[in-house]
Formats: C-alpha cells, sequence, structure tokens
C-alpha cells in the first residue's frame, strides 16, 4: 500500500519526516504520547514505515504525515502521525483527519482485495503553534446535532484523535531519541524565535548525533530567518572538540554554498536590476562575497568582525568601491580604512 510522495520543500516537512521516519526515533516519540496501557500492547519490533503521503494539496506547505504499521496483541495496525506547522489551529482538524483515515482504509481495501475487516487506525496530532489549542480531540463534537434528537448519535462517526502540543511541553520535559528530542526542541523553538538557545544547542544530545542527521539539524536551523552572523558565532560556542570540528566544516561549507548561490543568483538577476526587490538582494549577496573572496585571495584570511560588517553593508555603490579596495588595498588594515 502506497501513495505518491509530497515533494519536501518546505523545512519543517524535511526534518520531520527525516527525523520520524526512522523507527527507533519514532518509536521513541510514539512511545512517549500514545497511551500507556495501548503502547504496552504494541509489538515495536513490527513497526514498519509506510510509503507516501495522504495530505490534500492545499496543507502540503503547512502538514506533514507519517503513517506506521504495527501489531496489537498480534493483529494489525496503523498509526497515522499528522504534524501541523501551521500558525493557528485547523478548528476542523477532525474531518481532516476523517479524510485521511478514510484514504487510508480504501488503500487497505486496494490492495488486500479479500479483506473482510478494517484494521484500527490510531490518530495522533502534532501541534506546533506558539499558543495553545481550544478544538476538541473528539470528531463527534464537531457536529451541531439538534436539542433533543440525541438519538441521531448513534449515526454519527465518532473517534477521538491524540494531541500533542509543543507549546505545552517545556523544553526539558520532551522525550525520544537524541534526534526526536532536539527536532522536537527546534520545532518548538522556531516559534519562540529561539533557534539559538541552549535548549537547542545541547552538546550532550548533539554529541550523540550522526554526521548526517547534525548536518540536517543545522541546516533546518539556517534555513530559517536568522541573523547569519549571529547563527555562526553561535557555531563557534560548541566546546566538544568532536562537535566543534564538524561544526567549522559545515560552517565553511555553508558559506561556500552562499557564494556559488549569491553568485549565480547574482549573475541571473543583476541583469534586471531594480525590477524586483529580490533582484536587486541577490546582487548585494553576490558583490559582498565576491569582496570576501577577494580579501581571502589576497590576506589568507579575513577576521570574523570585519567580515559581519562588510555583511550588513548593501548600498551596492558602496559595495563596488569595497571590491576594488579589496584587490588593491596593501594590507587589511589599509582595506578595513575604507569601510
Amino acid at each position: 500500500m502506497s501513495r505518491p510522495e509530497s515533494p519536501l520543500h518546505h523545512p519543517h516537512d524535511k526534518l520531520v519526516k527525516s527525523t520520524f521516519s526512522d523507527p527507533d526515533n519514532a518509536r521513541a516519540f510514539l512511545e512517549s504520547h500514545l497511551p500507556r496501557k495501548l503502547a504496552r500492547r504494541m509489538d515495536w519490533n513490527s513497526l514498519t514505515l509506510v510509503s507516501g503521503s495522504f495530505i490534500d494539496p492545499e496543507f502540503a506547505a503547512t502538514s506533514s504525515d507519517l503513517l506506521f504499521t504495527v501489531k496489537i496483541d498480534g493483529q494489525p495496525a496503523f498509526l497515522y502521525i499528522l504534524f501541523e506547522h501551521q500558525n493557528q489551529e485547523d478548528p476542523f482538524i477532525g474531518l481532516r483527519l476523517l479524510t485521511y483515515m478514510v484514504r487510508i482504509w480504501n488503500d487497505y481495501l486496494r490492495t488486500n482485495p479479500g479483506a473482510t475487516k478494517l484494521p484500527p487506525i490510531l490518530p495522533l496530532v502534532l501541534a506546533q503553534d506558539n499558543k495553545p489549542w481550544k478544538s476538541s480531540t473528539r470528531f463527534a463534537d464537531f457536529i451541531d446535532i439538534p436539542e433533543g434528537a440525541g438519538e441521531m448519535k448513534k449515526h454519527i462517526p465518532d473517534f477521538e484523535f491524540q494531541l500533542v502540543e509543543l507549546f505545552r511541553m517545556p523544553f526539558e520535559k520532551i522525550l525520544g531519541t537524541p534526534m526526536g528530542i532536539l527536532t522536537l526542541r527546534a520545532l518548538k523553538a522556531e516559534k519562540l524565535q529561539a533557534l539559538l538557545d541552549d535548549t537547542v544547542w545541547d552538546e550532550s544530545l548533539l554529541i550523540q548525533l550522526p554526521s548526517a542527521s547534525f548536518e540536517m539539524l543545522m541546516r533546518y536551523i539556517l534555513d530559517r530567518d536568522l541573523d547569519k552572523p549571529a547563527f555562526r558565532r553561535r557555531l563557534k560556542t560548541l566546546r566538544n572538540p568532536k562537535l566543534s570540528k564538524n561544526a567549522m566544516s559545515l560552517a565553511e561549507q555553508f558559506r561556500q554554498e552562499g557564494i556559488r548561490k549569491g553568485r549565480q543568483q547574482g549573475r541571473q538577476e543583476g541583469h534586471q536590476e531594480g525590477r524586483q526587490e529580490g533582484h536587486q538582494e541577490g546582487l548585494i549577496f553576490s558583490k559582498q562575497q565576491d569582496i570576501l573572496e577577494a580579501l581571502e585571495i589576497r590576506f589568507q584570511r579575513v577576521p570574523e568582525g570585519l567580515r559581519e560588517e562588510i555583511e550588513t553593508i548593501i548600498d551596492t555603490k558602496k559595495l563596488t568601491h569595497l571590491h576594488r579596495a579589496a584587490i588593491t588595498s596593501a594590507d587589511i588594515e589599509s582595506f578595513a580604512a575604507e569601510l
């Protein structure tokens, strides 16, 4: 059973899917948030990821989902996780869940044509909002039954979903594997504009991450609307030698990628300068990187303070002047005098 995968364009989507597609991360997360009696009846060794997404296209930019199969008392069941990244709750989240659950069951019947019963689905919603949800977690509560017509209840679908609200969870109470914990902390911190705080940069957890996971987390943080010099300074605060080495390697990798991206944007957008604000930004970034590269070629290194000051300049005429100065100055001090 599978449905087409959604493109992983949104940073949240990529982070949560990459993290919780891993069975160990998923198991630790689910065991922490499912009802204990039910979790104890599950054969966690049978937990298996089902490929594909069941989300409507219009919600693809603000939602992610993962579907797992698991055995409960030896019988097959589904665990469906819906990750909600939007800034406000969806008052009809229950209706969306019902739609997705029906899709899951229909896919099951297509691949199991001889089935006489459907496996149960346990839906779980992870909300990333920066305020508490007010909606009910029970589907029947969304139905407005007329007074005196209580007998209608037996004709209405009814289920309850597990709701995990990051807003209500203190950072230190988030449980799971190191990558699972840091992923959820980063999602929570992003809404609080706290991605550079110690809770996300917890070295006792970071040191346990594989290199690929560490890079993915750093890329997520860098891709948010952050002050780039502040991000680089934060990388330099890592004390563990292994982490520090990896961080510096990543910082250089990100810088080189930025140079290449800036040059490409500058070339593409510079020809149409002034037509759109985005074109101007691409040109400015390209000029800044050309200055830094010229200084590095001539003087081998650029002091961090000088680098940060160059990156704050947005006057294109001033940047052009500084590029010439970077090429002609006798030493780094002479160049700094031109700022």
